[in-house]
């Protein structure tokens, strides 16, 4: 997965991390909750660009 990112998307993918972190450190369960709705998007758009490119032929 990660040698399909360009730097952008690691530094994204860091900072994203680094955030939760953050948040883990004042409260566990607020940040598990958030973990799991960025986890659920990223698994949203990823169906969404993946039936996008089925339609057009490509994937």
């Amino acid at each position: 997965m990660l040698q399909s990112l360009d730097a952008l998307g690691v530094a994204g993918l860091v900072v994203l991390l680094a955030g939760i972190a953050l948040i883990a450190s004042q409260n566990l369960w607020i940040a598990v909750g958030m973990a799991l709705i960025v986890a659920g998007l990223g698994l949203l758009i990823r169906s969404l660009i993946s039936g996008m490119l089925r339609n057009f032929g490509m994937f």
